[in-house]
């Protein structure tokens, strides 16, 4: 690629038309983060229908958190090091943004062996804790034991297909999550099905597909043509550059971890008041929210390198056009969710599950929980322009809202008065008050950046 090529690449997202700019980094950025969700939804579909025991959806519910944790330490570094880049490569600071790629890789590689070994060392009391019964633990256990060894690699794909993205490669970076998730779409039934390897069937095959993509995102880092590549000299840890990706990647990594959090108060909840029927419900719920959200989230991540680089290069007109685009969107694609949750409840639940116990729960679960799902598109982007601006301590509060300081109270006084009913009702009511905290932090930091540029242009 010609060096004019790259200037290019990197101008269009301060010049080119934001609809069709939105569009070009958006759709490779939702196929991306979709495909991603499918790893687990594929998992899911296909062990509720090849194992008969209908534990072993509960089994899977249980290792949700565990996950999420996973996946919160990949986009701890992830994040932060696209966001960084994005805004670091607005200022024409290439250099720097290499020094970010090699310090953050090897972040990433440390970090994730760590967490494997603590949780393969501490696997059982950690699934009691996420609301495990006798009767999942089993299946929750094995499940992780086969899955949990290629977590890293799928944090190494998902963090740098990020970073593949936000200097100039949507299109390839969708392309390689592609390629993961045909290999699981087809691996998986064949291990269960074919095979007959049970739930670690599953396992393998995400396994498998994990080393696959990792391979093809990271060979582009390898490769001297890209915009961004891996240099000599940037495989040093400096202090600085890790406390700035660290600082901005905090807020979805607390996101996840928060997550983690809310699915064990909930797990614990729904043992108490539901059973292990409750705790599969909220399977369908995660997974079929899930694809509402990743399409949300491909949507920031397309979104995010388009406001890094015009909030460095001070462009508030194109800043806050992107904004409004990505938040319009996001609100019509929940609002689709809510909507079919309210009306095909059983479909969804029938996708998941064959005893019939587990579908009328999940109905039930279906109609409440997605009341206020609608609101959580908009909700989702105005946390996300704070972090892609590097404002992460009020993109970290925003992500707590929802997830910790209105949920958990919630799920704490509902219950007792409302039994199961009140453990679903507490996911619309917090959707709905963390929106609104939201639209008032964005008009506030909309006037404040309206201000300091005036002054700045006046000086």
């Amino acid at each position: 690629m010609t060096a004019s090529a790259s200037t290019d690449r990197l101008k269009e997202l301060g010049s080119a038309r934001l609809g069709p700019l939105l569009l070009k980094y958006s759709l490779p950025a939702v196929v991306g983060t979709v495909v991603m969700s499918i790893y687990n939804i594929i998992d899911s579909i296909v062990i509720g229908h090849a194992i008969p025991d209908p534990n072993v959806v509960s089994g899977i519910a249980v290792t949700f958190p565990v996950m999420n944790i996973a996946t919160a330490f990949g986009m701890l570094i992830g994040a932060g090091c696209a966001t960084r880049i994005s805004i670091v490569m607005g200022q024409s600071n290439k250099p720097l943004a290499e020094l970010i790629l090699g310090n953050s890789v090897m972040l990433t590689l440390i970090i994730g062996i760590f967490y494997i070994s603590l949780f393969t060392i501490f696997l059982d009391p950690i699934l009691y804790m996420f609301g495990a019964s006798h009767n999942s633990l089993p299946y929750a256990r094995e499940f992780l034991l086969w899955v949990l060894p290629g977590m890293v690699l799928m944090n190494l794909t998902f963090s740098y297909n990020n970073v593949m993205r936000a200097t100039g490669y949507p299109k390839k970076a969708m392309a390689t999550n592609l390629i993961g998730a045909g290999m699981n779409v087809v691996l998986a039934p064949l291990f269960l099905f074919g095979f007959h390897w049970g739930i670690r069937g599953a396992a393998i095959a995400t396994d498998i597909s994990m080393i696959v993509t990792a391979f093809f995102v990271m060979r582009h880092f390898f490769q001297k043509e890209s915009e961004l590549h891996f240099v000599r000299g940037t495989f040093h840890f400096d202090w600085p550059v890790i406390k700035s990706v660290l600082y901005i990647g905090m807020a979805p990594f607390l996101i996840n971890v928060a997550g983690a959090g809310i699915n064990a108060i909930v797990n614990n909840s729904l043992l108490k008041y539901g059973g292990d029927n409750a705790i599969a419900a909220v399977v369908v719920f995660n997974r079929y929210v899930t694809v509402f959200v990743m399409i949300v989230i491909g949507i920031c991540q397309g979104m995010q390198p388009i406001l890094g680089y015009n909030y460095g290069a001070r462009r508030l007109n194109r800043l806050f056009g992107t904004l409004r685009l990505a938040a319009g969107t996001a609100l019509v694609i929940t609002t689709l969710g809510s909507i079919l949750g309210a009306i095909s409840p059983r479909a969804i639940a029938s996708m998941f599950m064959t005893d019939e116990g587990q579908i009328e729960c999940a109905i039930i679960c279906l109609r409440i929980t997605t009341m206020g799902f609608w609101m959580v598109g908009f909700q989702i982007v105005g946390t996300n322009f704070f972090q892609s601006l590097g404002m992460a301590g009020k993109a970290v509060f925003l992500s707590l809202t929802r997830q910790i300081i209105f949920m958990i109270p919630l799920l704490v006084l509902l219950p007792p008065h409302f039994g199961l009913n009140g453990v679903w009702a507490a996911y619309p009511i917090s959707d709905c008050v963390a929106t609104v905290v939201t639209t008032l932090m964005l008009l506030w930091q909309i006037r404040k950046i309206k201000a300091e540029t005036l002054r700045a242009c006046g000086q």
